[in-house]
């Protein structure tokens, strides 16, 4: 397996016997799933979270996170794929939105806690750095597939962003270089996994379910400033629907958090940490 070049841009396709095609995209984010399940389920241990929920929420989330990023990304096209009904199933052909993935994901982790009679709090703060990690990675997915990026620029701008020749040629679609904006959306999740884990240990610092909504709270900041960046915005009406719900998203969180201190006595991570090591 080798990355080959057509006509200076990377192909997308990784693997082919025959029909048979891997894609890039698709290993790009399969590495991102297997790396953050490994992040989740060390982390797990030190709250006491057995490994076999991380494997049994993953089974059910995942089909349901892309079967509603699908579902997220038509509804918003519904223009177009009402008079092209045959291709709604066409995932492979493209047309997903993160946003639609994490909705399914969290309400299908939520549901799985109910039945596991698991803290969906404690649960979903040991997820959220991995999440935005995945995010991070397979944000290169995009890369690869040469989408999810912005207007017109030139190839002096890029080099000013000491960008290496690689990612400056693969940036070149359409007979124009465009505005690296999945690169953007990547570095910002890098950084939010980086800031999380800072934070995640630090003696009093966050409560049980703050790790979430810091995540959340982040990424909605993240999306709302790169997707204004974006040429390929699912829209409604003249508006931009990720940025308008990462407004939503962003509210939400500060609301949440100043409610739940307020009338909680919630645990500290930390201290949920210290506890499991005492036993």
């Amino acid at each position: 397996m080798k990355i080959e070049l057509i006509n200076g841009a990377i192909n997308p396709i990784a693997l082919q016997w025959g029909p048979f095609r891997v894609h890039w995209y698709g290993i790009i984010i399969a590495s991102a799933v297997i790396l953050a399940l490994w992040l989740s389920i060390r982390e797990g241990r030190r709250l006491g979270i057995p490994e076999d929920d991380f494997y049994d929420v993953l089974l059910w989330s995942l089909p349901i996170a892309v079967i509603c990023a699908r579902t997220y990304y038509v509804v918003f096209q519904w223009s177009y794929y009402s008079h092209n009904l045959s291709e709604i199933i066409a995932i492979w052909d493209g047309g997903i939105a993160i946003y639609g993935a994490l909705i399914g994901g969290l309400i299908t982790i939520l549901c799985f806690c109910h039945y596991r009679h698991l803290n969906a709090w404690r649960f979903l703060d040991v997820l959220a750095p991995s999440v935005i990690l995945a995010q991070a990675i397979g944000r290169w997915g995009n890369f690869m597939n040469q989408e999810a990026y912005g207007l017109v620029t030139t190839k002096a701008h890029l080099m000013a962003l000491h960008l290496p020749t690689w990612i400056i040629n693969q940036m070149y679609i359409g007979g124009a270089y465009r505005v690296p904006t999945y690169l953007y959306e990547s570095v910002g999740d890098l950084l939010g996994f980086v800031i999380l884990l800072i934070i995640r240990h630090r003696h009093h610092w966050l409560k049980q379910g703050e790790i979430l909504c810091g995540y959340l709270g982040w990424y909605a900041l993240v999306r709302m400033i790169v997707e204004g960046m974006r040429t390929d915005s699912l829209m409604l009406g003249q508006l931009r629907v990720s940025q308008w719900l990462s407004v939503v998203i962003l509210i939400a969180v500060v609301i949440i958090v100043i409610y739940r201190r307020r009338h909680f006595d919630l645990p500290w991570y930390s201290d949920l940490l210290i506890k499991e090591k005492k036993l």
